[in-house]
C-alpha cells in the first residue's frame, strides 16, 4: 500500500508540468524552423547565385584575360579551351538566375554543381582555402538539389498554379 502525502502529489505534478513546458517549448521552436526553412532555402539560392554570377561578369569584363586563362591556366578536361570558356561562363551567368528565381532549380543547381566539380579538377593552383570555398558550395548546392528550392521560388509557385501537391511538406 502507497502512502501518499501533500507533498509527494506536488512533486508528482512538477515533472508534468515541467515536461509540458519542454513539448511546449520544442512546438514553439519546430514551427519557427518551419517558418525559417523557406527564408534559408531562398538564402542559400542567392548567396551561391552571386558568388557564380559575379564570377561571370568578371570573365566577361576581360573577355581577352579569360581566353588566356583557359588556354594556359585551366585545363578542362576533354574540352578546348575557347569552348570551355564559353561554356563556363555561360554556366556562370545562367544557371545563377535560375537558381536564385527558383525556376528550373534542381536543374540548375545540377548544373553549377558539375560546374564547381570541373572547377576544381580544371585548376590545380586552387590551394587550400579556395578548395574549402568550393566544398562549401558544392554543398550549399546540394541543400538545393536534395531538397528543392523551397516555398519561395517560381518552381513551387508554379507547382501550386497547376494544382500539384508539394513534393515535401
Amino acid at each position: 500500500m502507497k502512502l501518499s502525502s501533500p507533498l509527494s502529489a506536488t512533486h508528482d505534478a512538477q515533472p508534468s508540468s515541467v515536461s509540458h513546458k519542454a513539448i511546449s517549448l520544442c512546438r514553439s521552436a519546430l514551427r519557427a524552423l518551419e517558418f525559417a526553412t523557406p527564408v534559408l532555402d531562398l538564402g542559400i539560392r542567392i548567396v551561391i547565385g552571386l558568388v557564380f554570377f559575379q564570377s561571370g561578369l568578371t570573365k566577361i569584363a576581360s573577355w581577352s584575360s579569360t581566353l588566356a586563362l583557359f588556354q594556359g591556366e585551366y585545363a578542362v578536361p576533354l574540352l578546348p579551351p575557347v569552348l570551355a570558356a564559353y561554356l563556363g561562363t555561360a554556366a556562370e551567368l545562367g544557371f545563377p538566375i535560375f537558381l536564385v528565381l527558383g525556376l528550373g532549380s534542381r536543374f540548375a543547381a545540377f548544373g553549377l554543381f558539375i560546374f564547381n566539380i570541373i572547377a576544381v579538377v580544371s585548376y590545380p593552383g586552387l590551394g587550400e582555402v579556395g578548395l574549402r570555398d568550393h566544398q562549401y558550395w558544392g554543398l550549399f548546392l546540394l541543400v538545393t538539389l536534395l531538397h528543392g528550392p523551397g516555398k519561395l521560388s517560381l518552381d513551387c509557385l508554379i507547382s501550386r498554379w497547376l494544382g500539384h501537391a508539394p513534393s515535401r511538406p
